[in-house]
């Protein structure tokens, strides 16, 4: 209990959803059923009338036909529906208390592979004192001229900015079997945070710190995609936290 009391005050409060939101999602409706009184006074429906209707009905439509081209009628491929440019995806971030922060993309808790897995070069408790001013934008950004070929998430290597100041690098990395295993313990959690013992699959590792929401993923265009935490409701502190993917050629974005 003391190192969860000890995270509660370090971390954002919107990373510790209360008991009243498993209240709120228990409690169901039930559908009510429309009393028969209330057709009372409708006219009788016969047999005789329906008949009516369905000669009226076919003859509208055999009529209709004729005034349309075949071409026209006997098409009936639907038109292809557009890429949807915004998507929910469950983003990670963790790392060590004295070591750099991990940003991970899944598109659902239970993913074992992420989509997107970067390590940022600010420090972990660098960022949770960014996190207390309840504002983090991070820009990672690369030359258009030099990758401008390579698939925005196949970038190797950004240039980092946190809330407009210039730190370092960010590099892609792939999943090791220990940052999967990691994951795989945070499968249980939706939206929360907590920490992760020393010692987890090396004898010698610290323990680590994580945080994990929902975040609304944007693709603006093959130049610039956005990943952007989604608040709970009852979240009073307002936490804005989001990780812009962005191509631009020297140093101006399209």
């Amino acid at each position: 209990m003391g190192k969860f009391d000890a995270l509660r005050r370090l971390l954002p409060s919107c990373f510790f959803p209360t008991s009243q939101t498993n209240a709120a999602t228990a409690t169901t409706t039930t559908k009510k059923r429309l009393s028969t009184s209330l057709r009372e006074d409708l006219p009788d429906y016969t047999e005789q009338d329906s008949h009516k209707n369905q000669d009226r009905d076919s003859q509208a439509s055999s009529t209709s036909n004729d005034s349309v081209p075949a071409s026209i009628t006997s098409s009936t491929t639907p038109l292809a529906q557009p890429r949807p440019s915004r998507s929910m995806v469950v983003g990670t971030i963790f790392g060590p208390r004295r070591g750099h922060v991990w940003f991970c993309v899944q598109q659902d808790r239970l993913s074992s592979r992420p989509t997107v897995l970067l390590e940022l070069s600010i420090l972990t408790n660098q960022l949770v004192k960014e996190m207390r001013g309840g504002l983090v934008r991070i820009a990672l950004e690369c030359d258009k001229s030099e990758l401008g070929s390579c698939p925005l998430r196949s970038v190797p290597v950004w240039t980092m900015h946190c809330n407009g100041l210039k730190l370092g690098f960010a590099a892609k990395r792939k999943a090791s079997e220990r940052v999967r295993s990691m994951l795989k313990t945070m499968q249980s959690t939706t939206v929360g945070a907590g920490v992760i013992p020393a010692g987890f699959g090396s004898s010698g590792s610290e323990e680590i710190i994580y945080m994990r929401a929902n975040y609304e993923h944007v693709v603006g265009n093959s130049d610039s995609e956005s990943f952007h935490l989604i608040n709970l409701d009852e979240c009073s502190t307002g936490q804005e936290f989001s990780v812009f993917l962005l191509r631009s050629r020297n140093g101006k974005f399209l």
